[in-house]
């Protein structure tokens, strides 16, 4: 008898406010500097896309990622690059594989258009998926919240998994 797949979808969301423009952190996203955007107030290097994948694999997992597994690698061991995070959330994934990865970003600012394409080839990369399952859409949000302001990003993302 064929084993019937178990399809999966996490949801997670991340927001984080912009230092001041005259900060030096850089403004990382999907693992990716983004040249003359301010930088994330945060503890880490506040990649809000990344965060957001982590928080989506825990509400797949159960596993707490951010608020657990993240902040004993910043106090023990210093880390502060996302990326790490994220390869830590995905080891808890066991047989559930990745199909699909949609990310939404909202922000006035920067401007994202021209990144998109390298945010889903650095993104793919990392979670070892091909770059045709990977989507990512941004919008300024029309003003209507801090985020549409310019005060900081907010992203949402959706994984889907399949078991079998």
């Amino acid at each position: 008898m064929l084993k019937k797949p178990i399809i999966r979808t996490g949801l997670g969301q991340d927001s984080h406010r912009f230092l001041p423009k005259d900060t030096i952190k850089p403004c990382i996203l999907g693992g990716v500097v983004i040249e003359g955007a301010p930088g994330f107030l945060a503890n880490s290097d506040g990649d809000v896309i990344f965060h957001a994948l982590c928080n989506a694999i825990s509400s797949l997992t159960g596993e707490i990622i951010l608020g657990k597994k993240a902040d004993e690698l910043l106090e023990k061991e210093g880390v502060t690059d996302s990326q790490v995070y994220l390869e830590e959330a995905l080891k808890t994934l066991g047989k559930q594989q990745i199909t699909h990865v949609a990310i939404t970003i909202e922000a006035l600012q920067p401007k994202l258009l021209h990144h998109i394409p390298k945010l889903r080839t650095n993104i793919a990369s990392v979670m070892n998926l091909d770059v045709s399952q990977v989507g990512i859409t941004a919008t300024t949000g029309e003003g209507l919240t801090d985020f549409g302001l310019g005060e900081g990003m907010q992203c949402f993302c959706i994984i889907t998994t399949v078991e079998y």
